[in-house]
C-alpha cells in the first residue's frame, strides 16, 4: 500500500511538471516580442549542427591565452563526446514527442523543425557541453560562453522546436559530459607560487655607463650581437666594450675584464652568460646581461629580454639578488642542466608543437626519445633507476611536467628536479599516453622535486651532462647547490 502511494506521488509530481512544462512553452511562445522573433530565429540557425561553437573555437584559437586555448580544444572534443550521448543513447532512452509548434508565430519558427525526440535538447547539451569545456580551463572565457549558452537554449523554446524542460535536462547532459572530461583529463591549473620582496643592493647610479665593462660576440645570436654594442655605445658612451673573435679564450677575456670592471656586462647565449656569471661571482663584482643570444633565457627572466632595459637599470643603479647552481663546486649553472636525451626532446617537441600542440607534440617527442637514445642510470637519495630524460633548473620552473617554460622568479632558492624514469616494464607506452592525457605528474615513473641541493651518480660510468645549452661536461657524480641570491645583478625591480 505504502509502494503503491510512493509510485502514485512520483507520478504526479512528473505529471505536475509537465503541466509546468506545457503551460511555459506556451506563455513564450505566445509572447509577442520583435526581438524574439528577429533574434531567436537567427541564433538557433547559427548553432544548427554546432557551427557557432566551432567558429567561436577557431577565433580563440586565433587569438586566445593559452590556457583559452586549451579550452577551446577541450570544448571541442566536449562537444563532439556529448553530441554522440545525447543523439544516440538519450534521445532513444527518454522519448518525448515535439511540442505544438502551431502557437509559435510562422516568422519565428525553425524553417526546418526536427522529427526527433523531444528530449533533451541536443542544441542546449552542446552549448553546455562547449561552454564547460571552456570554463574549466579558462573561467572568464567559459562565463560569457555559458551567458551565450543559455540565450541558445531559450531560442530552442522561442522558435518551438523544444519545451523548458527539454532544454534544462540538455543543459544538465552536456554539463556531465564536461565535468566527467575534466575528471579523466584534469585541466591544468596555473600554479603560482609564493614571494617575497626582492633583496637589493645599494649601487651607484651610471648615467652614462662609468665602470661598467661588457664583453660580447658581434656574431652572436644571428647578428644580433652587432646591433646590442651599436646600441650600448650610443646610450652608455662611457662603457668599455671588448669585442670576441673566434679565437679568443672567453674565460680569459672575462677574467681580465672582471679584474678591472665596477660592473661585468656580457652579452651572448646562455652559455657564455652562464660563464660570465661563475666570472662575476668569484670577482664579487655585479653582474648585467644583454640580450645578445639567441634565445636568451637568463636575461628575459631577469627582466631584461632588450638592451632599452638594462641600460635603464644600469643608469638607475637598479640591482636585485638572484639565485645562481653551483656544479661541483667550480662551475656555475644559470638556467638549466640535464642528462640523457632532454636536449633532444625539447628540439623535437618544439618543432611540432605549433602545428599539432604542446601536449601532442611532447608525447610523440618522448616516444621519438625514448625509442631512438640510450637510458643512464643513475643513483640518488638511496634509490637507483634508468632514465632517458633528467632535467634540472635554477629556481622553480612552470608548469609542472616535462614542459618546464618560465619561472616567475629566480631567488627561491630552489632546484627544480624533473626525472623520466623508462627501466620499468612497458615504461615508453605509459609514459606516452599518461602525457597525451594530461596525467604525467600523476605517473609512478614521474618524479619532480624542489630541494636546495642534489646529487646523483651514474653508475655506468661517465655520463654526458649540458648545462645552459651549450656545456657539456663529463661526469661520474655531480653535486648541484643553491646559492641563494648569490649574484647581484642589474635588472627592473617594483
Amino acid at each position: 500500500m505504502d509502494l503503491r502511494r510512493s509510485r502514485r506521488g512520483i507520478e504526479q509530481i512528473g505529471e505536475g511538471l509537465g503541466t509546468l512544462d506545457r503551460e511555459v512553452f506556451e506563455a513564450i511562445a505566445e509572447s509577442p516580442s520583435p526581438l524574439l522573433d528577429s533574434f531567436m530565429p537567427r541564433l538557433t540557425r547559427a548553432a544548427d549542427h554546432s557551427k557557432l561553437w566551432f567558429a567561436l573555437a577557431a577565433a580563440i584559437g586565433a587569438v586566445g591565452s593559452t590556457s583559452a586555448k586549451r579550452g577551446a580544444a577541450r570544448g571541442v572534443a566536449t562537444l563532439a563526446v556529448t553530441s554522440l550521448v545525447t543523439n544516440q543513447v538519450a534521445k532513444r532512452v527518454w522519448k518525448r514527442q515535439r511540442p505544438n509548434y502551431t502557437t509559435v508565430p510562422l516568422i519565428r519558427r525553425s524553417r526546418r523543425m526536427p522529427t526527433s525526440n523531444s528530449l533533451p535538447s541536443g542544441h542546449s547539451a552542446s552549448a553546455a557541453a562547449f561552454a564547460v569545456g571552456v570554463g574549466l580551463e579558462s573561467p572568464s572565457v567559459g562565463l560569457g560562453l555559458a551567458l551565450l549558452a543559455g540565450l541558445v537554449g531559450i531560442s530552442r523554446v522561442a522558435t518551438g522546436a523544444h519545451y523548458p524542460g527539454d532544454v534544462l535536462a540538455g543543459f544538465g547532459v552536456g554539463a556531465a559530459v564536461a565535468v566527467l572530461g575534466g575528471r579523466i583529463v584534469p585541466p591544468i591549473v596555473e600554479a603560482k607560487l609564493p614571494t617575497a620582496d626582492p633583496l637589493r643592493v645599494e649601487t651607484p647610479e651610471r648615467p652614462d655607463g662609468a665602470g661598467v665593462v661588457l664583453v660580447i660576440n658581434p656574431s652572436s645570436g644571428s647578428g644580433t650581437g652587432a646591433r646590442v654594442i651599436d646600441e650600448v655605445k650610443e646610450s652608455l658612451p662611457e662603457a668599455e666594450i671588448i669585442e670576441l673573435d673566434g679565437d679568443d679564450d672567453i674565460g680569459a677575456v672575462l677574467r681580465d675584464a672582471a679584474a678591472r670592471a665596477e660592473v661585468l656586462a656580457v652579452g651572448g647565449g646562455d652559455g657564455t652568460v652562464s660563464c660570465a656569471a661563475g666570472i662575476a661571482l668569484e670577482a664579487g663584482k655585479p653582474f648585467a646581461v644583454f640580450p645578445g643570444g639567441t634565445f636568451n633565457h637568463f636575461a628575459k627572466d631577469v627582466g631584461c629580454d632588450t638592451v632599452a632595459k638594462t641600460v635603464a637599470a644600469i643608469r638607475a643603479g637598479s640591482i636585485g639578488c638572484v639565485d645562481v647552481i653551483t656544479l661541483n663546486e667550480k662551475d656555475t649553472v644559470i638556467n638549466t642542466a640535464s642528462i640523457g636525451a632532454y636536449p633532444a626532446f625539447v628540439r623535437t617537441r618544439e618543432k611540432l608543437e605549433h602545428k599539432i600542440g604542446k601536449p601532442l607534440a611532447g608525447a610523440y617527442a618522448i616516444f621519438h626519445t625514448l625509442r631512438r637514445e640510450a637510458p643512464v642510470r643513475i643513483a640518488y637519495d638511496n634509490k637507483e633507476l634508468q632514465t632517458s630524460l633528467f632535467f634540472l633548473g635554477n629556481s622553480v620552473y612552470l608548469p609542472s611536467g616535462f614542459a618546464p617554460s618560465r619561472r616567475s622568479r629566480m631567488d627561491d632558492g630552489l632546484i627544480d628536479v624533473r626525472i623520466l624514469e623508462t627501466g620499468r616494464p612497458f615504461a615508453t607506452l605509459r609514459l606516452v599516453t599518461s602525457l597525451a592525457l594530461g596525467r604525467l605528474v600523476r605517473s609512478p615513473l614521474y618524479h619532480e622535486m624542489r630541494v636546495p641541493e642534489f646529487q646523483f651518480k651514474s653508475l655506468d660510468g661517465p655520463t654526458a651532462l649540458a648545462h645552459d645549452g651549450e656545456v657539456e661536461l663529463h661526469l661520474d657524480e655531480a653535486h648541484f647547490k643553491v646559492n641563494y641570491r648569490g649574484l647581484p645583478v642589474f635588472r627592473p625591480l617594483p
